[in-house]
């Protein structure tokens, strides 16, 4: 319909450029249609005011506009309008057909034909025939690359991977000596590596498509969204753990045609199942986030299977289950505590910690003004001289505990040192409630106040030895810190029945960025009791208590609490602080692509950036994989090494990384490892619904169209405005078109018919 009314097809009017063709000036063409029309309005004013039949306003003005209408498109076509744009010479262009070959383009959708021959069919049903009669056609295979062949009939959906931007690239250069008029790509725009995805219009192959001005038409094959389908969109879990640990993990996932049913999730650590969870799916299309919980367990590489099970009728059951991978240490954590008073909270939290394999408790008691007990030293020199005045003898601990003790206690330099094991060092602080401690300890005016989560209260007598319970907050509910049971309702209704606490401190308000997992009821108010936050490359918290060694004391033999809590906030306290080493990489799961970055951080003893240093990676993996490698120094940032290596084969990997001094005599700063995987196969699972946003967005790009299977009928003529290859600038004349004709005839005649009914002839 278009066609006929304009005369050419929408592609002439949408890349072409309007002109007109007389030799008249062009200024004189608005002076004119003013004028004319200026004159009309007086000429029918005048008419009105010496008429006897009078006429409202507003329909004089609809004949005023319906007649300078007909006059600015006489004046128009006089000027000899037309387009100028560009086409493709004739037999003298290649059109390069591109089919998606990879395994996502197998998939049966509702009418159970293969997207793949869906695809074939529609170019074999006049597209392809259509597109040789004007022009050479070469066929290709886009999957992990793009590779030529001879028929659609040879393409089959076998390919893991889709690179769409790269094997395009990759074929606008391989063509660059070569007349390619236009690319025509038929896919389900399943993309699952980084490019052109979204709105990135800044990538490699869209600044090589747009510097040829090679246009790319797109064809979408698949259902737009699946029907019925559960799948797990992503796991956000810590790249290691603590041996024996509970760990916290985020399950996102997406369904539709399941709203309202209920789910299980499980997590599988091989044939052993660590947790299962009923959830509720939520409706269709959105992401929801399920938080679990479970111990870890020993030690070692582990890979973990996240699934959820299939429910009936599903399209796909491959998309329920993704995998991650996660190293779990059973090396041992040493916290520094430091006590002011003896104390029976100082004698629990010990006892707590001599059930823990993978935490060493240091402490220092004051037992009096001028003496010190030590306890779990490592040597006799240990804190034989007080606390800590030097950097390599702070740092070497990768928690601290700071009691019921004053803040003038530390001298300014310890001060200073405390604040720079959290901020530059990466450890934690966990400051207690007591006579001594918070704003009763002055440590609202010291040096350290900054590292604490709150805003201290004005005074010295913010300490009470009165009874209070404890309960939960939201915040809470969703903490490891304060998980006792896996059930979030029962975890809730445990922590309301703990036995009262007899002494609490008010700790303030919370700073920004603070947050309050446990709270105290006075029975006048409620107070924050367990606050956490980070700082710098570390952590800090106050538990504004000391009065929890009545957990373990009044409640049931055998009960748990207590202990488990004090294990859980000490392995939270040390499980980010770092060692000199750190190393880690970008993407800890690499699907279909074995290309990966290692990078590694490297400090001395005192956590200064170690500039100069010999960092080396050891990596052993699936099929006898095992691989010596060195890290480079990089060129902006002091202390940071980094490489790239491949995986080849797919499996699971542990990369450890150890760093030296350099010199005649090396000796070793650090080391540290991590796990990471590479799955085969798996990336072409998941989103298998057309992507129709970015076949929209690639062919916008780019100049191109996006085409529903439906409208490849005028597709062979289309194609043909483009600017690339070897093409023409023709001249199309507008003043012959239908619409124009319309438009002369169908303005008079309504005007007339307006007149008649309004009696004005």
């Amino acid at each position: 319909m278009f066609q006929f009314l304009f005369k050419y097809p929408s592609p002439v009017f949408m890349k072409g450029r309007f002109v007109l063709l007389s030799a008249w000036p062009i200024w004189l063409l608005p002076v004119l249609i003013v004028a004319a029309v200026a004159s009309l309005a007086l000429l029918i004013r005048w008419r009105l005011n010496n008429s006897a039949t009078k006429m409202p306003s507003a329909r004089a003005g609809v004949i005023w506009s319906m007649q300078s209408s007909i006059i600015a498109l006489i004046l128009l076509l006089l000027w000899q309008p037309a387009i100028i744009v560009g086409e493709l010479s004739s037999k003298q262009n290649i059109i390069a057909v591109v089919v998606d070959g990879s395994r996502s383009m197998g998939i049966a959708d509702s009418d159970g034909k293969t997207r793949e021959a869906a695809a074939v069919a529609a170019l074999n049903n006049g597209v392809l025939a259509g597109l040789k009669n004007r022009f050479q056609v070469r066929v290709y295979r886009l999957g992990s690359e793009v590779k030529r062949v001879d028929t659609p009939e040879e393409i089959a959906p076998v390919d893991a991977a889709t690179h769409i931007d790269k094997g395009l690239e990759q074929l606008s250069r391989d063509t660059q000596d070569l007349p390619v008029g236009a690319i025509l790509l038929l896919s389900d725009g399943s993309q699952n590596t980084v490019g052109m995805g979204g709105d990135e219009a800044g990538s490699a192959a869209l600044r090589v498509l747009r510097e040829r001005r090679l246009p790319v038409h797109t064809v979408g094959f698949g259902n737009t969204q699946h029907r019925r389908d559960v799948e797990i969109e992503d796991v956000s879990m810590a790249a290691s753990a603590i041996a024996n640990a509970r760990i916290s993990t985020t399950v996102t996932l997406t369904q539709r045609g399941y709203s309202g049913r209920a789910a299980v999730l499980t997590v599988h650590d091989g044939e052993r199942a660590l947790t299962q969870r009923e959830i509720t799916l939520t409706a269709d299309g959105n992401l929801q986030s399920e938080p679990l919980f479970f111990p870890i367990g020993k030690a070692g590489a582990k890979n973990l299977r996240f699934s959820v099970e299939p429910l009936n009728g599903e399209e796909s059951i491959v998309n329920n289950t993704v995998t991650r991978s996660i190293l779990v240490s059973d090396a041992k954590r040493r916290i520094l505590y430091i006590e002011g008073e003896p104390r029976w909270e100082y004698k629990f939290i010990r006892r707590a910690e001599e059930n823990d394999p993978t935490v060493e408790l240091v402490s220092m008691l004051r037992t009096s003004e001028n003496k010190v007990y030590r306890q779990g030293i490592g040597n006799p020199n240990e804190l034989a001289a007080g606390f800590p005045v030097r950097a390599e003898d702070l740092f070497s601990y990768s928690g601290i505990i700071i009691g019921s003790v004053a803040a003038d206690y530390f001298t300014p330099l310890q001060q200073e040192l405390l604040h720079e094991y959290v901020d530059r060092r990466g450890g934690g602080i966990l400051f207690l409630g007591g006579s001594s401690s918070l704003s009763d300890g002055g440590w609202g005016t010291s040096r350290l106040n900054e590292l604490l989560p709150t805003f201290l209260p004005s005074g010295n007598h913010n300490f009470r030895r009165n009874p209070a319970t404890v309960e939960l907050t939201a915040a809470g509910l969703d903490s490891p810190i304060t998980r006792l049971l896996d059930d979030p309702d029962k975890n809730a209704a445990r922590w309301k029945k703990l036995t009262y606490l007899a002494d609490y401190e008010d700790p303030g308000s919370l700073k920004p960025g603070a947050t309050e997992l446990i709270n105290v009821n006075t029975g006048h108010r409620k107070l924050p009791l367990l606050i956490t936050q980070s700082y710098g490359y570390g952590r800090t918290a106050i538990m504004a208590t000391g009065g929890t060694w009545r957990w373990q004391m009044s409640e049931a033999l055998g009960d748990p609490s207590h202990d488990l809590f004090w294990q859980q906030l000490l392995r939270w306290l040390v499980g980010e602080s770092l060692g000199p080493v750190a190393a880690s990489t970008p993407t800890r799961l690499l699907m279909d692509e074995g290309g990966m970055q290692l990078i590694a951080r490297v400090r001395d003893t005192a956590f200064q950036a170690a500039a100069d240093a010999h960092v080396t990676a050891h990596i052993i993996g699936p099929a006898a994989t095992d691989a010596l490698i060195q890290l480079r120094p990089s060129q902006d940032t002091p202390g940071l090494y980094e490489t790239d290596w491949r995986a080849e084969k797919p499996g699971a990997y542990i990369a450890e990384v150890v760093a030296e001094t350099a010199g005649g005599q090396p000796q070793t700063l650090g080391r540290d490892a991590f796990t990471f995987q590479r799955e085969d196969g798996i990336a072409e699972n998941f989103h298998t619904e057309q992507n129709r946003r970015f076949l929209e967005h690639l062919a916008a790009q780019t100049g191109g169209r996006y085409w529903k299977p439906s409208e490849l009928k005028s597709l062979p003529a289309d194609i043909s405005y483009s600017e690339a290859g070897i093409s023409v600038r023709t001249t199309k004349e507008l003043w012959n078109m239908p619409i124009v004709f319309m438009v002369l005839l169908g303005l008079p005649a309504a005007e007339w018919m307006l007149r008649r009914k309004w009696g004005v002839i």
